[in-house]
């Protein structure tokens, strides 16, 4: 089987690239899910209704998140009635929606995704590593097919999470940074990993925002409206092949797609 998971979409010019490139990878690669980290899509902070439905219609599967999840609060709701929409797992239980299920597939198959958001240098939440072994856990009741975003701004935390799950889950994949990273692998047990697949928007900024504002920022200290920036959009994500029966990665490669080209 093959799955392609999609690093955080961002703004407008994120949505464009998922909705040009989307269809046209789940034909080249004959895709069985996509996966997608929707948390920056809505202006570069957050996900609505509109923008889910969206971002569903180009042929995503599932949407995990991350610490932007509450920056639109008309989700709220829909967390509760969609749990094609993830939030991070290990906020509180009382936290609109859930971190973690499973989904119908092809062919009667079933596939879990598990979303957990790291700590270091992020918003107070418990513990990732214990919320993991018990989202796993849960899951692996129904399917070996399990797929885990790890939200988090610290490398060594999500290559840890990779370790820590190794043998557990098909795949560790990170997100948050927008960053691409160069490490992806088959980790020893049977689980793909990379530390942070880098996002989906435009690449002539830093992190998605306009490059000038943020320099401003950093050289004067002072308050900057921060503002999408258009250009060089590229989608970025990874393709993972995995073992039906076992739930055990074959191989992981990235994927890089670039409007106008």
């Amino acid at each position: 089987m093959k799955v392609l998971v999609i690093g955080d979409i961002v703004g407008r010019p994120g949505r464009e690239a998922v909705a040009t490139f989307v269809p046209q990878l789940r034909r080249e690669f004959t895709l069985d899910w996509v996966i997608a980290n929707a948390e920056n899509a809505a202006g570069g902070s957050g996900v609505t209704q509109n923008i889910a439905a969206e971002l569903f219609a180009t042929g995503i599967d599932v949407l995990t998140t991350g610490n932007h999840i509450w920056s639109k609060p008309e989700i709220f709701p829909i967390l509760d009635s969609d749990h094609r929409i993830l939030r991070p797992a290990n906020y509180p239980k009382t936290s609109p929606g859930v971190g973690a299920a499973t989904y119908a597939g092809k062919n009667g198959t079933t596939f879990g995704v598990a979303n957990v958001m790291g700590r270091v240098f992020m918003d107070v939440c418990d513990c990732p590593f214990a919320t993991a072994t018990a989202c796993v856990e849960e899951l692996r009741k129904t399917t070996p097919l399990i797929f885990v975003d790890m939200h988090a701004e610290a490398t060594s935390e999500k290559v840890a999470m990779g370790w820590f799950l190794d043998g557990q889950v098909s795949c560790v994949f990170g997100t948050h940074t927008h960053i691409p990273t160069a490490d992806e692998r088959v980790l020893p047990g049977g689980t793909a990993y990379i530390t942070d697949l880098g996002m989906t928007g435009p690449y002539d900024s830093v992190i998605g925002r306009n490059k000038e504002q943020i320099i401003k920022r950093f050289v004067t200290h002072m308050p900057v409206k921060f503002e999408m920036a258009e250009h060089d959009v590229q989608l970025r994500g990874a393709l993972i092949e995995v073992d039906p029966q076992t739930g055990k990665a074959l191989a992981i490669e990235r994927v890089t797609r670039k409007l106008g080209t």
